[in-house]
């Protein structure tokens, strides 16, 4: 290049995923047809209505222009019906409702809308990697707080009030039903965060795309909680809950103020998003529950099968977690789990997501995405069996 990369380059890496399925195009390019349980990309399709509702619009005239940058009412109207059909959360779709292109643009727009350079952002460990990573873009210094399995991977209140005590915490991220471990709230636990939020004065930011996947319990808003809008936004989306991960349809919601903040943002980055996708949104957004827990129950019979091969792996893992990934621990006879994820990939041609991505409480875990069909769960659990005993076999020989 004849110019230098912007400094803040230095503080991030590529996006884990960007650089690995490069790797895994690499090899299927070769012939080997790695089977992918590594990432949450729902295989299954949307509904027939919001499918519909995309190719009618599209075919009508005058929809191919620029669209309103917080987009059209429906939307918005849609997105507060299903809030309170789903949530029990009341929201003014005019005021408190921002649509998004996807819900990790929105991460990136709160963090350019609320964060200076030296401001403290606590990210969870483990977590998406994605919440350190736009800290750190904008100048932000993310402090990690720790997230423990025999704590049922929620937040140390005791943690959290030492870390506060130093000061200069302007956002802090929480992201329940939790990725990648799949645990979920307490709506007494998000209510100690909110009043903590309140006495230290920062911003709290709930991401919450996998509450109708395999759910344990009624779905959880952070903004059920008394004073939340106060002081909290909450994240939602359209790509894991509605099989619609490629259209980009997210959302963030919260007080009028707050969102003013990301419009500002949000409107100097795109120009809106196109309307025969909208009106599919509003369609999806009208799925009956019975479409929910259809998807469900093959997601849950897709885990069976994940269990299986976490089993015959040795590891061990929560049966009861909600979403579209199972969270394990390896044996401890693994010595180092990223290269044994990585033996498995390219002597078994399997890609399983080592933990330690997500944060150092990741570093003795694996996580299996069950966005494959049944039959790929089971010739990947057969593929990884032959490649042990083999390998197994030559060691004894």
């Amino acid at each position: 290049m004849i110019i230098s990369s912007a400094n803040r380059l230095e503080q991030v890496q590529e996006y884990y995923f960007s650089r690995k399925l490069a790797e895994v195009r690499a090899l299927n390019a070769q012939g080997r047809n790695i089977m992918n349980l590594g990432i949450g990309d729902p295989d299954m399709a949307p509904s027939e209505e919001t499918i519909n509702a995309l190719v009618q619009t599209a075919r009508q005239t005058g929809v191919h222009g620029y669209q309103p940058y917080n987009s059209i009412a429906p939307l918005r109207q849609a997105m507060a019906h299903w809030y309170q059909r789903t949530y029990g959360v009341d929201l003014n779709p005019e005021q408190e409702i921002l649509p998004l292109m996807g819900s990790k643009e929105g991460i990136f727009h709160v963090s350019m809308a609320f964060l200076n350079p030296g401001d403290k952002v606590l990210v969870p460990n483990p977590g998406y990697p994605a919440y350190a990573a736009t800290a750190r873009l904008v100048g932000a210094e993310p402090v990690f707080y720790t997230l423990r399995e025999e704590n049922g991977w929620l937040p140390d209140l005791q943690e959290l009030q030492t870390i506060l005590q130093a000061g200069d915490v302007k956002l802090m991220w929480l992201n329940y039903p939790h990725m990648p471990t799949g645990a979920e709230a307490t709506k007494e636990m998000m209510q100690s965060l909110v009043e903590l939020a309140l006495a230290h004065k920062f911003l709290l930011a709930n991401d919450n795309p996998y509450s109708l996947v395999l759910p344990h319990q009624a779905p959880l808003s952070l903004l059920s909680v008394p004073r939340a809008k106060e002081c909290c936004l909450e994240f939602n989306s359209l790509s894991k809950s509605h099989n619609m991960a490629g259209w980009r349809v997210g959302m963030v919601l919260g007080r009028q103020d707050y969102l003013q903040c990301v419009l500002r943002v949000k409107s100097n980055l795109d120009s809106g998003m196109f309307l025969p996708v909208q009106q599919a949104a509003v369609a999806a957004l009208s799925n009956p529950d019975a479409w929910h827990q259809e998807r469900n129950q093959v997601y849950a019979q897709r885990r069976q099968k994940v269990f299986e091969l976490l089993d015959m792996l040795g590891c061990s893992y929560q049966k009861e977690a909600v979403g579209m990934f199972v969270w394990a621990r390896v044996p401890q006879a693994v010595a180092d789990v990223e290269a044994f994820l990585d033996d498995i990939l390219y002597n078994a041609g399997v890609f399983l997501t080592p933990g330690k991505i997500f944060g150092t409480q990741g570093e003795r875990y694996l996580r299996v995405s069950l966005c494959l069909p049944l039959e790929k769960i089971e010739e990947a659990t057969k593929r990884i069996l032959t490649h042990v005993t083999s390998a197994t076999a030559e060691l004894s020989l």
